[in-house]
């Protein structure tokens, strides 16, 4: 079969469908593989500005509408929540390692940052190390992973959080100086993990793709950004979530997620968790989010402590491009 790819120009974007191509190479498919230039891509504007995760995923979805790809290979965590209309996810594959990861000056960890350091992350990073007290400034920035690194490389930043995964797959992981642990910084829902996204009418395509889908990451990540689509928050919000796959003593698989909301200025910061079944992430991610929210967590996302009027159709502003991840359904099914 002929199948043509379309992705961002990035280093990064363009080597996660590389892996993905290549598999679908070893399968005896022809591949071709489109770059396609997004807002995000161009307008190098805070992502708060500019409107959140759709800038980077709808002139590839509007390309796949419009048949000019067949597929596209998104971070999942770029993804707003809710679907995206004639287009569906067909396959999750197995996740990389979904912490963040800092780069700092003289090799050194958030610890031994001094109080006062310049680091670098997004609004979610910020909350979470301003939570840990450190004294740390933190300073949202954006560009591609080797844009990022050379602000400290330049000495403009004393360091910069990135995900782990990212610069695994770009081959940069020598250049970490610290792997965090969740339990200081939560990663962004669907953080590591790449979404297989075509025409939800290509159903010789989707029999193809199916294949590469990963049962045990397809139900973390729903969990995860059930938390993100209950709250009505996209990638720009405070807020981080993880969940893992475990079994418990009768063998049955089972979801333990973990979730985070704050304030950039570190002023209100809350951390819930709960553990459910394997067949049924959506719902504990919803009951993760309504511990959050019984506690306070729209605080989170306004400057005063005053929860914001409601909108129509959510809590908070909706973004305009969304997707919606599908159930997954149990290993060996």
């Amino acid at each position: 079969m002929k199948i043509v790819i379309g992705s961002r120009r990035s280093k990064l974007a363009l080597t996660q469908t590389g892996l993905i191509a290549d598999e679908l190479r070893a399968l005896g498919h022809d591949i071709e593989v489109v770059e396609i230039v997004t807002e995000g891509d161009t307008n190098r504007a805070p992502l708060t500005q500019l409107g959140g995760t759709g800038v980077f995923a709808t002139a590839i979805r509007n390309a796949l509408r419009n048949n000019e790809i067949d597929l596209t290979v998104h971070s999942l965590k770029d993804l707003p929540t809710a679907p995206a209309p004639g287009l569906t996810i067909a396959a999750i594959p197995p996740r990389e390692d979904a912490r963040d990861a800092l780069i700092a000056r003289d090799g050194l960890t958030l610890g031994e940052l001094s109080p006062g350091a310049v680091v670098g992350g997004s609004p979610r990073r910020a909350a979470q190390l301003a939570a840990l007290g450190l004294g740390l400034v933190t300073r949202e920035v954006r560009g591609n992973i080797d844009r990022r690194i050379d602000y400290v490389r330049h000495g403009e930043l004393d360091g910069i959080v990135l995900a782990r995964a990212g610069l695994s797959r770009v081959g940069r992981l020598d250049e970490i100086t610290e792997t965090i642990d969740p339990l200081q910084m939560l990663p962004a829902p669907g953080q590591g993990a790449l979404a297989l996204e075509i025409r939800a009418d290509d159903t010789a395509l989707y029999d193809v793709v199916r294949g590469l889908d990963d049962a045990d990451t397809r139900a973390a990540v729903t969990a995860e950004r059930a938390v993100l689509s209950r709250l009505e928050a996209g990638c720009s919000a405070p807020l981080g979530a993880l969940a893992e796959i475990s079994e418990d003593l009768d063998g049955s698989l089972e979801i333990s997620l973990r979730a985070f909301v704050g304030r950039t200025d570190g002023t209100f910061d809350l951390r819930r968790s709960q553990t459910g079944p394997f067949d049924h992430p959506e719902q504990l991610g919803h009951d993760v989010a309504e511990l959050l929210l019984a506690d306070g967590a729209l605080e989170a996302f306004t400057s005063d402590g005053q929860a914001p009027e409601p909108t129509p159709g959510g809590l908070l502003p909706r973004d305009a491009d969304p997707v919606t991840v599908q159930h997954p359904q149990r290993r060996g099914a």
